[in-house]
């Protein structure tokens, strides 16, 4: 199933805030929502914006060794849930072969922002952990939390 990455947004829960991406799957009305880490969130988003931050952050300096080696990110796959554990396959061209390389759905999602990569989702997966939209609608986007966190520092709060 072709996926993007709709967004990423905060979500509050009773451990406090987490980060959620969202894959829109083409031809679904559902979402596929991943809770993934503040760096990973934050990181993707910048992919997203194609922010540059002056040093390369660590999903910029895999995607630069990469292709300082020849190679390209092809594609992401969501190809698995275990236990609640989404599992990512990474494919890579390089020049030997082509490869495909166990990931964090989080750490191939900022591959693919940066490199605007298909994305796709297993039936299997979609089918088990999708959710409506509208569940997610209200949250605030990453981007907005991290302007507001670095207002704050600079205002003297944090």
């Amino acid at each position: 199933m072709k996926a993007v990455i709709e967004s990423v947004r905060v979500a509050g829960t009773p451990r406090g805030p987490a980060p959620v991406v969202l894959l829109d799957v083409e031809g679904q009305a559902d979402v596929l929502p991943i809770f993934i880490g503040f760096e990973e969130a934050t990181s993707i988003a910048r992919g997203m914006d194609a922010a540059d931050m002056g040093r390369p952050l660590t999903h910029d300096l895999l995607l630069d060794v990469v292709e300082e080696l020849g190679g390209r990110v092809d594609r992401v796959h969501v190809a698995r849930l275990n236990e609640g554990t989404f599992i990512a396959d990474l494919h890579l061209n390089t020049p030997r072969q082509d490869v495909t390389v166990d990931a964090r759905p989080s750490d191939a999602l900022a591959l693919a922002a940066r490199t605007n990569c298909p994305v796709s989702v297993a039936d299997e997966v979609f089918a088990e952990a999708s959710d409506d939209p509208d569940r997610y609608a209200e949250l605030d986007d990453i981007r907005d939390v991290i302007r507001a966190e670095m207002d704050a520092e600079e205002e003297g709060f944090l």
